[in-house]
């Protein structure tokens, strides 16, 4: 398993899923991506990271490995990127299409309005610790879009097939069932 390592909190994302028994490794480059079977791309700042997929040519691969149906989990700014469209990006900013969304980006406020909840997700037995920081919505979803949790009737996580985005950090709670279930998706 690959964690996009250009920026962001990869290394928890790293962290969790060797704790989960899957070896994971940093990927910088579209070498390392090639020997991968699933992809997270962490929060950080998504121009920052459309950039900087470029600036290491990572995208044309990334995006050739996505159409191909590699699974791929988003979470903050990575589920900006895996979006068809974001509403308030910059206008050199291209997502990579994974899923079929419509994003928000900063749609609870900026750095100052991080706040913590307790998710109720379709699947889950208990509320899952969800920490939101910048953290984007979803504005709308395709039909083949399955939600799977809302805060305040703002969509927060969601998948497809391939495919799983969160707004907020899974990766920074010690709760490990949304990286479970993106695990799951790789098997």
């Amino acid at each position: 398993m690959g964690v996009l390592a250009l920026q962001g909190a990869f290394e928890s994302h790293i962290r969790i899923l060797n704790s989960l028994g899957i070896e994971a490794i940093a990927i910088r480059d579209p070498e390392s991506l090639d020997s991968v079977s699933g992809l997270v791309i962490p929060g950080g700042e998504s121009t920052a990271i459309s950039m900087l997929l470029e600036s290491n040519q990572l995208r044309k691969p990334l995006e050739e490995r996505l159409s191909d149906g590699m699974p791929v989990f988003g979470t903050c700014a990575g589920m900006i990127m895996l979006s068809t469209e974001i509403l308030d990006g910059r206008e050199d900013q291209t997502p990579l299409a994974a899923i079929d969304i419509t994003v928000k980006r900063n749609a609870f406020g900026r750095q100052i309005d991080s706040f913590e909840s307790q998710l109720d997700i379709k699947g889950f037995t208990y509320p899952f610790p969800s920490i939101f920081i910048r953290a984007p919505i979803v504005e709308s979803v395709g039909e083949s879009v399955n939600v799977l949790a809302k805060l305040d009737d703002q969509i927060v996580l969601c998948g497809n097939e391939t495919t799983l985005v969160a707004s907020f950090h899974p990766e920074l709670s010690n709760d490990l069932r949304i990286h479970e279930l993106f695990v799951s998706m790789t098997i």
